[in-house]
Parts: C-alpha cells; sequence; structure tokens
C-alpha cells in the first residue's frame, strides 16, 4: 500500500493517491470480509502500483454462490466507499472528492465486466456463466476506446476459462454452477441494480468535475 501510494503521488499528488489507495483498500476487504464469512481462509489485499490490488484466497468457493458472494462484495463496499467521497464533494465543493468519486464508481463499474478474473464474471457463475461470453465484446470495445495493456492482461487470464466452457459445455453445466432459481434472480437484481447505479453515478461525477 505504502509504494502504491508513493507510485502515484509522483503523478498525482499524495492526497489523490490516499484516497485512490483507501477505495482500492475498501474494496479489496469487501471481498476479504465475504470470504471470512464463508469460512474461507484469505490472505490481506496485495497491492501494485498500476496494476490494482487484490486478495488470495488459499481456500477455493466450493459452489458458484459463494465465489459470486465473494465476488460481488468488493464492488459493494467500493462502491459505498466512493459515495461517501462524492457526498464529502457534493458538501465541500471540494474537487479532490469528487475526483476520487469518479474514480471509484468507474473503478467498481469495471470491475463488473462479466469476465473472470474480474468481479463481474464472478458474480455471473451464479446467475450464467454463459454470461461469461458477452464480456468479451465490452472489453474489446474498451481497448478500442482507451487502449491499456491492462485490458489485453485481463484478456489474456480470461481465455483459458473461455475456451474450458467454449470446447466442453459440460462444464459451465457441472453441479458447481447449479444454483437454485432464486438465488440466480437474487444476484441478477443486486449485479443490475449496482451496474446502473454506478453508471449514474459516474456520468455525474464526471459532469461535476466538468463544471468546477
Amino acid at each position: 500500500m505504502v509504494v502504491s501510494v508513493f507510485a502515484y503521488a509522483l503523478i498525482y499528488g499524495w492526497r489523490y493517491a490516499v484516497g485512490f489507495v483507501a477505495l482500492l483498500f475498501a474494496h479489496e476487504m469487501g471481498h476479504f470480509w465475504a470470504a471470512k464469512r464463508r469460512g474461507l481462509h484469505v490472505g490481506l489485499p496485495t497491492f501494485i502500483p498500476f496494476v490494482g490490488a487484490w486478495i488470495q484466497l488459499k481456500d477455493q468457493p466450493v459452489d458458484a454462490e459463494t465465489e459470486a458472494f465473494v465476488g460481488i462484495a468488493g464492488p459493494m463496499l467500493g462502491s459505498a466507499a466512493a459515495f461517501a467521497c462524492y457526498i464529502v464533494a457534493r458538501d465541500s465543493g471540494s474537487g479532490l472528492w469528487m475526483a476520487l468519486a469518479y474514480a471509484g464508481f468507474l473503478l467498481n463499474l469495471f470491475n463488473l465486466i462479466p469476465l473472470s478474473p474480474l468481479d463481474g464474471g464472478r458474480i455471473m457463475s451464479a446467475i450464467s456463466p454463459r454470461i461469461w461470453f458477452l464480456g468479451i465484446p465490452v472489453l474489446t470495445a474498451l481497448f478500442f476506446w482507451i487502449p491499456s495493456p491492462m485490458l489485453i492482461l485481463i484478456a489474456v487470464l480470461a481465455l483459458p476459462q473461455l475456451w474450458t466452457a467454449l470446447k466442453d459445455r459440460s462444464v459451465i453445466d457441472s453441479p458447481y454452477y447449479r444454483v437454485a432459481p432464486a438465488v440466480r434472480v437474487e444476484y441478477a437484481v443486486q449485479y443490475l441494480g449496482l451496474a446502473s447505479l454506478l453508471a449514474v453515478m459516474s456520468f455525474e461525477a464526471h459532469r461535476a468535475i466538468g463544471e468546477r
């Protein structure tokens, strides 16, 4: 975390760097808390500057619902932290807090792309693994809009799972992905609601920054 703060501070200044790393920490602690609640052995967040952060699950989820529970907890807590920044920005008129809010909304929205290893792909495990394939055009469109090595890395990490699912359809019909219909609906509602909220708030924060 300290190295990440230092690296971001060289470009954006220390105040923004501290806030941004804190937003990453909140996101990852959502995963950490959810994994602990499900009895999974999990390590504390690891940070790499300009790549992000992640937690290491030392025990893997036993089913898709557990995977989705851990997956959605990160964007939930991360979005709450971003919204707190937005409230402070609106009350204080601070451009710094609004910039942090915008970064937090965008970061968590990006993580909801329905493609593993992103959180959206993990959530889709409980809704329908077939939705993973919708993540390909989304990631491709993002790359043409904002070319980034990070997007290429995500694509490389996602390919083995996608290839396995495409080559052997029985994989996504395995017991691991059998989830009760009511639970599928619950996660679908949470996912769509969170994605919609983040899209709206990203637009609103971006508009507010433009007005300053």
